[in-house]
């Protein structure tokens, strides 16, 4: 009797062809965009649809650009993100259909996250290699991560909202 034995495939970032964003209202009236432009992900699948795939991703704090040098300081200082203390953001799930279910650490606060998943699917690139795209897309409570810095304005206006949309174009390469 013979046992057929799944095989699993490894995959890695490819960071040219991938980015992690953030929106955030403010003033409750518009929105800044910001990016972290260091990061890494990785995937392991048995199947050729992701169904099942364990992934982990982490984000160096120190990249975030939101492309204004004094708001992005405020974001590193213990006032957020505190980037001296806990210099990563880190992911740790498993893709099960069209959610990503894991663990997000934000400082050192961990909390459950489901994030919407648009898989673009498999393709070989010019060069040989084999690629996987997917587009990302959940939001958070900035505050349930320890992330409470906020101010009001004159007209009893917050300044940063809580909930904070996750935008990932991600683009996996087969190991």
């Amino acid at each position: 009797m013979s046992t057929a034995t799944a095989t699993t495939t490894k995959w890695g970032i490819d960071p040219t062809h991938s980015e992690v964003s953030f929106k955030v209202k403010h003033l409750v009236i518009s929105t800044v965009t910001g990016y972290f432009k260091s990061f890494d992900a990785s995937a392991e699948t048995d199947s050729e649809d992701f169904d099942g795939a364990k992934v982990s991703f982490s984000a160096d704090i120190n990249s975030i650009d939101t492309n204004q040098t004094d708001r992005d300081n405020h974001l590193k200082s213990a006032d957020f993100f505190d980037a001296e203390k806990f210099p990563t953001m880190n992911f740790s799930g498993v893709l099960q259909g069209e959610k990503l279910v894991g663990d997000l650490t934000i400082k050192d606060i961990t909390k459950t996250v489901e994030l919407n998943v648009d898989f673009g699917g498999v393709v070989e690139d010019p060069y040989g290699n084999t690629k996987a795209g997917f587009e990302i897309e959940g939001k958070i409570s900035r505050k349930e991560f320890g992330l409470m810095w906020n101010a009001v304005t004159e007209a009893g206006s917050v300044v940063v909202s809580d909930q904070v949309r996750i935008i990932l174009g991600i683009q996996l390469v087969k190991q």
